[in-house]
């Protein structure tokens, strides 16, 4: 899994994946421990999903690409949709982590939403394959709780934001801050989706972060 960290925050945060720690050991050893084996397969599901046009995923082509047998897979993961919900659980813990240390970091209502935004946009960026979990391109044609797992996601990052900007809001006198940070909230998750959207059905050719500070500016003042 290629994952790449997001700057400004914790130098340990999740992001930097699991990908460095188990690459030295893989060199040194012909097979892997128990546990590294897993890693590998979400490494190279995520990779794969990274190349432009990747549609469907199968556990035939993986297991190609890392030259094992399908059933070497399945003694690791029960299905292919655990498999999915391993890069899930990535996505889930990296970004909730980050968002922690926003809200715990960050001074005033505002300057947290738009750094909730640019670190989500950030990290679709740094990991075209997670970006394609995401905004669910790369689940489509698999379970449909994956998708709703997806959305759940996305409504725990439109809570937090409900949350800062209530408080920017109050802290500005509006008369009624819960309409004004709902709506907000509201437009930049999709804001959020579309810039990914697009970063992923263009090829990752068009940059979800391009002019994000002027974007920022007209969505939160």
């Amino acid at each position: 899994m290629h994952v790449a960290a997001t700057p400004d925050l914790d130098p340990e945060d999740p992001a930097a994946g699991p990908a460095a720690a188990a690459a030295p050991e893989t060199k040194r050893r012909t097979r892997p421990k128990p546990g590294e084996r897993r890693v590998q397969i979400l490494q190279t599901l995520a990779s794969m999903l990274e190349q432009p046009g990747a549609e469907r995923v199968t556990t035939a082509a993986l297991a190609g690409r890392l030259e094992v047998s399908e059933a070497a897979l399945y003694r690791h993961f029960a299905s292919k949709a655990q498999m999915f919900e391993g890069l899930i659980e990535f996505i889930e813990s990296s970004i909730y982590t980050l968002l922690n240390q926003i809200t715990e970091r960050e001074a005033g209502g505002l300057v947290q939403a738009q750094r909730i935004v640019s670190v989500l946009l950030q990290f679709g960026e740094r990991n075209p394959g997670m970006s394609r979990v995401m905004v669910g391109d790369a689940l489509v044609y698999e379970n449909e709780r994956l998708i709703q797992r997806m959305n759940l996601f996305f409504d725990r990052v439109e809570a937090t934001l409900r949350q800062v900007l209530r408080q920017a809001a109050e802290a500005d006198g509006s008369d009624t801050p819960t309409v004004q940070a709902n709506a907000q909230a509201s437009v930049l998750v999709s804001f959020i989706i579309g810039r990914l959207q697009r970063y992923a059905r263009s090829g990752f050719k068009r940059m979800p972060t391009e002019q994000l500070d002027v974007a920022l500016a007209l969505l939160t003042r």
